[in-house]
């Protein structure tokens, strides 16, 4: 049970931050809209968020918690803590020179990141200051990615999962309280984002105190057990954030379109990422802790099922999400975004891209879950090799499609590149013996796209039916999106009973104690 239960334990406390997310979206959209102000912003808070994703949510929890799972399993608690305190040092000194590099070098920076907004100064001068108040934030965010790490190693999920949440409360209480005295609402937001960097690294230095555990920073030194650290970081970076990673050339392609195109594809992006985060980070922040332990014991057949479940497990979820983002992306934009500065040609744009970007859902969540099965095994050059080559073909998508499609074929580039990624790296599992697709898997994940397809015609007839409160106020567009959603979860939830796609019963029977 402990598994499901961290999954549900970090899966919840990612929704509130989706949910509060979502609060923060909204505020942004009615201030700021899909301007010159709002593309300098998103740019600048793709920075810190970039490396929030990547560190909190991949590549140095992929590096630094099997090694810390190894020294707790076989040399025990002191001699695993002292290697986080070595860590945190040697991360803190290296990062400090990072931010002051990008400080100073920030508007060279700013051509490489957003080369179209060279050509209207404001936009690029608002770019580099927003983006000089928020990346701190890396320093902030990496400290706690570790220290969460230890926590999550603990089985102590819930600290971390919850500091997104921390996060989204200093953006709301930035725009909401300070939008009107800053020089810009931009302004405020980073300011917000530069906070809420200490208030996580507080948050989470309580909760590892909490655990008997204080982190005292020694004088940094490359140990045998920092440089594999280092060694197994900087592939897993790319690997386990391809994703992220066509979302910044997403930027850098997308300044070369007309203004607002980042905007509608930072608004889209949000939207995708509330299953993304709820299922796919959920179910790979607790399989990684678990595969790392088996791995060591040397339970390769628990590994397996632990691999196997958690695709059912994600896929279940991530199918019908799919779907009803592909046939409800309008009325979810226009019902979430459509007020104040975001007019209702934005919110079409904006939808146009949300659907592009949510065909490649289920790839994105596939990819969370895959990548443990490699850094469990301390295997980070697979994961890079192939996350080069869906970068690569990242981008010559969106330099073909967005001649035709403009920032929707940026959206749909990165779809295609994310199946690319996951469809490789399970090949890679399986031709190692690590990945077994057994008759449980595969009778249930054809029996969730039945569901899926028949769950997307019914939604298309619900919405036509729902189309006059739809455009109606706003109390009256929430009321009948809720409604849309309620009858969605009924009905797939009824089919996945009825055709076995999920059987509750034996879903409770089968997990009901902890997978290994």
């Amino acid at each position: 049970m402990a598994f499901l239960r961290n999954i549900a334990t970090v899966g919840g406390l990612t929704l509130v931050s989706r949910v509060l997310g979502f609060l923060r979206d909204i505020l942004i959209a009615a201030f700021l809209g899909a301007g010159p102000i709002a593309d300098a912003f998103f740019v600048a808070f793709k920075l810190p968020n970039f490396f929030r994703r990547l560190f909190a949510e991949g590549a140095f929890s992929a590096a630094f918690i099997p090694i810390f799972s190894g020294e707790l399993a076989q040399h025990g608690r002191e001699r695993a803590m002292a290697f986080a305190a070595q860590a945190s040092s040697v991360l803190l000194w290296v990062l400090l020179g990072l931010v002051l590099l990008f400080e100073i070098a920030m508007p060279w920076f700013m051509y490489v990141l957003a080369p179209g907004f060279a050509e209207d100064q404001e936009k690029f001068t608002l770019a580099v200051d927003f983006s000089r108040i928020t990346f701190p934030y890396i320093l902030f965010i990496s400290l706690v990615s570790l220290q969460g790490g230890v926590l999550n190693t603990l089985d102590r999920f819930a600290a971390m999962a919850a500091t997104p949440i921390l996060l989204n409360l200093c953006l709301i209480t930035a725009l909401a309280g300070f939008a009107q005295a800053a020089a810009t609402p931009g302004h405020a937001l980073a300011w917000g984002v530069a906070a809420a960097g200490v208030v996580q690294l507080v948050w989470l230095m309580a909760a590892l105190r909490r655990e008997g555990v204080v982190l005292r920073l020694p004088r940094p030194r490359l140990t045998t057990e920092i440089r594999r650290l280092l060694t197994l970081f900087f592939p897993v970076a790319l690997g386990a954030g391809v994703y992220q990673v066509n979302l910044v050339i997403d930027v850098i392609i997308a300044s070369l379109l007309p203004t607002g195109s980042i905007s509608f594809l930072y608004y889209a992006d949000r939207v995708n990422q509330l299953p993304l985060g709820v299922v796919g980070i959920a179910v790979g922040t607790a399989l990684l802790p678990l595969l790392s332990r088996q791995v060591k014991n040397g339970e390769g057949e628990a590994a397996l099922e632990s691999q196997s479940r958690a695709i059912e497990y994600a896929l279940f979820f991530a199918l019908p999400a799919a779907a009803a983002l592909m046939t409800l992306s309008l009325p979810v934009v226009t019902v979430l975004f459509e007020r104040g500065a975001f007019s209702a040609a934005d919110a079409l744009a904006t939808a146009r891209a949300l659907a592009a970007f949510a065909i490649g859902l289920p790839a994105y969540v596939l990819v969370k879950v895959l990548a443990p099965g490699y850094f469990a095994r301390e295997d980070t050059r697979t994961p890079i090799q192939i996350g080069v080559v869906a970068m690569m073909l990242n981008v010559v998508l969106s330099l073909i499609l967005m001649a035709f499609l403009a920032h929707v074929g940026l959206a749909l580039a990165t779809a295609t590149s994310a199946w690319f990624n996951a469809v490789m790296l399970a090949q890679g599992l399986k031709k190692r013996g690590h990945l077994a697709m057994d008759a449980q898997l595969c009778r249930r994940v054809a029996r969730m796209l039945l569901c899926s397809a028949v769950l997307a015609v019914a939604l298309v007839f619900l919405a036509g039916g729902l189309a006059g409160p739809l455009a109606g106020t706003q109390a009256m567009r929430f009321t009948a999106l809720a409604a849309l959603v309620a009858a969605g979860l009924v009905l797939y939830g009824g089919l996945a009973q009825a055709t076995g796609a999920a059987r509750l019963d034996a879903l409770w029977r089968s997990h009901g104690r902890e997978l290994g």
